[in-house]
């Protein structure tokens, strides 16, 4: 995603709709997403708040659509990820780097995810983010479904159980980053973490 900071007042309305969603990503990987109030958004991009509600018509609106684009962008690298992989266990361990150098190369991304989910009630932000959840579970349940009937994995493995770890790994390598303030740490981790995930749902086949 390029720089948000660019001459958004020129940009037809489809292009500065992305732009301010790139600059709420941008301004989340180094500040509380919970914090970047609007004004900060439109002088970000050099606009005024007027102009940045002519595309969205709430904050709540840009914050979906920002989680849409992190779904979106999130799907398209782990499609490619598991394109040509030579079995679902190699999908699998390709989705899980894919989704890795993801949080790496955009922080504010997870940031802003975790910021949604630790609101209360059911704004629409959160169910974008509940929905995103769902998605991704069930891309997941389907390798590991896949896998398991391809005799890879343990034939008593509980696939449910297995998904959430597999997301937890994911989860908890955020975390670190998030605690230690290094984005580079989940890269570090990742084929160490998932060689351990690997062989639990291997088990003793």
């Amino acid at each position: 995603m390029p720089s948000a900071i660019i001459a958004a007042k020129a940009l037809p309305a489809q292009e500065r709709r992305a732009s301010i969603v790139a600059s709420v990503v941008e301004l989340a990987a180094t500040r509380n997403p919970a914090e970047i109030s609007t004004t900060a958004i439109a002088q970000q991009l050099g606009l005024t708040q007027g102009a940045l509600f002519k595309h969205f018509a709430s904050k709540d609106a840009l914050l979906v659509a920002v989680i849409e684009w992190v779904e979106q962008t999130l799907n398209d690298r782990l499609d490619a990820a598991e394109l040509n992989a030579e079995s679902p266990l190699q999908a699998l361990e390709r989705v899980f780097h894919a989704h890795v150098q993801f949080v790496t190369e955009f922080p504010g991304a997870p940031r802003i995810v975790f910021s949604e989910l630790q609101r209360g009630g059911g704004s629409l932000p959160r169910q974008a983010v509940r929905t995103l959840q769902a998605r991704y579970g069930g891309r997941i349940r389907r390798l590991l479904t896949a896998a398991q009937a391809q005799q890879q994995l343990a034939v008593d493995l509980d696939v449910g159980a297995a998904t959430t770890l597999f997301v937890g790994s994911i989860q908890g390598l955020v975390v670190q980053a998030l605690l230690q303030d290094d984005f580079s740490h989940p890269a570090r981790q990742a084929t160490g973490l998932f060689a351990l995930y690997r062989a639990a749902v291997e088990g003793n086949r």
